[in-house]
């Protein structure tokens, strides 16, 4: 696979990584956009429920994005 060269491209490739360990609770997640630094997502399944989700999104999804991609400052989620 060629390298990204839009930071949607990047966000998407990155999410691709994280998306296994998401999987193994029983989750998911889905990019919805990216506007400036800032990226929304959605999370499904166990992680649309789980009370410990705006960790797993902050800690884990915006910690690793952040690292991944230059540009990105924050992520946050909507609802299902």
């Amino acid at each position: 696979m060629g390298q990204a060269t839009t930071v949607e491209e990047q966000v998407r490739e990155a999410l691709e990584l994280i998306r296994p360990a998401i999987q193994m609770d029983g989750g998911d997640i889905r990019l919805e956009s990216v506007e400036g630094g800032r990226v929304t997502v959605q999370l499904f399944g166990t992680c649309g429920t789980c009370p410990i989700s705006p960790v797993t999104l902050k800690q884990g999804v915006e910690r690793i994005l952040r690292e991944r991609v230059p540009g990105v400052t924050e992520v946050v989620a909507v609802e299902a």
